[in-house]
């Protein structure tokens, strides 16, 4: 088998675990294949925004996965439990993908259905990313040469964009302001977010307007660098694979911060993992990483009194 044929079994983690230590064979990644837009009919416009007539935004399969990317219309599309089954909590659910794409599939619907299934109201949000080359064999080359740049060492400027932060407080308005309509308690709605989402979270943790700011926070294989972490900062749940080449390998002064300042955390660093394992299944033990999260929502009293067990 060729190195071409070789990239289209292996999932995503594994690619960049390999990728970043090996730049000729970035070099050989396919390109992302274009497909039709999913049927979108629930999500919602986030305020201030219209239907373009032309729609910029690329759907194309990556690995195996429905990505999204030249995002600039902004949308979050619930995912509501049966009503036997709501807990009266909400997560806003944030993909990641370097803010270049969002990873829509396994870090996006799938983790929805998941938690409305357990009794959780979720809500997908479609936020603005950067734009990137409209040629797919040109921002996947594009995609990997910052996956291999991170690990390095070299300085990179992957900061939170204004525009998804700006979309992450429009989010939490909308399903505050809209939580008797869904049947959510406003007090209990927390962020969830992968990679870039999960940077996108933290800066939803930290934000000083508390009338956006979530009741609790989810960060899964995101940066741990130390934050300026404030006194009443909402309660973290992290995860994290000591293989995961982008931060695995970076200490844990979030985690120390956190505790620093005297607020609830949860830490869970797998040995195995890589990076963006999401809902995919490798047979190791971070594949519980959700059912550890629900496990301490519970934990923390956020399902209330219909919490499964």
């Amino acid at each position: 088998m060729n190195r071409r044929g070789m990239f289209r079994g292996i999932a995503l983690s594994v690619l960049i675990v390999s990728l970043a230590g090996v730049p000729e064979l970035a070099a050989q990644a396919p390109a992302a294949v274009p497909i039709s837009a999913p049927d979108q009919h629930d999500a919602i416009l986030l305020p201030g925004f219209t239907r373009p007539a032309q729609d910029t935004e690329q759907w194309e399969s990556l690995f195996g996965g429905r990505i999204v990317r030249n995002v600039v219309v902004p949308t979050l599309t619930p995912v509501l439990p049966d009503p036997s089954k709501a807990t009266g909590a909400a997560v806003i659910v944030a993909p990641g993908g370097a803010f270049m794409m969002l990873s829509m599939d396994s870090e996006g619907y799938q983790v929805a259905h998941w938690l409305a299934d357990h009794g959780v109201a979720a809500f997908v949000l479609k936020y603005r990313v950067r734009p990137t080359a409209r040629d797919p064999q040109v921002f996947v080359a594009d995609l990997f040469k910052l996956m291999q740049a991170i690990p390095s060492g070299q300085h990179v400027d992957i900061g939170t964009p204004a525009e998804a932060l700006a979309d992450g407080k429009a989010a939490m308005r909308m399903v505050r302001s809209r939580a008797a309509e869904w049947r959510i308690d406003p007090h209990r709605v927390g962020f969830l977010g992968f990679s870039a989402g999960a940077m996108l979270t933290l800066s939803m943790g930290l934000e000083p307007d508390h009338t956006v700011r979530p009741d609790f926070i989810g960060s899964i294989y995101g940066p741990m660098a130390g934050q300026n972490v404030p006194q009443d900062a909402p309660p973290l749940f992290d995860a994290l694979a000591s293989d995961d080449p982008l931060f695995g390998k970076s200490g844990f002064a979030l985690i120390s911060q956190w505790r620093q300042a005297n607020r609830p955390v949860e830490f869970h660093y797998y040995e195995k993992g890589g990076h963006g394992f999401g809902m995919r299944r490798q047979g190791s033990t971070s594949d519980l990483w959700i059912n550890e999260f629900y496990a301490w929502m519970k934990d923390r009293g956020l399902l209330g009194s219909k919490a499964e067990s």
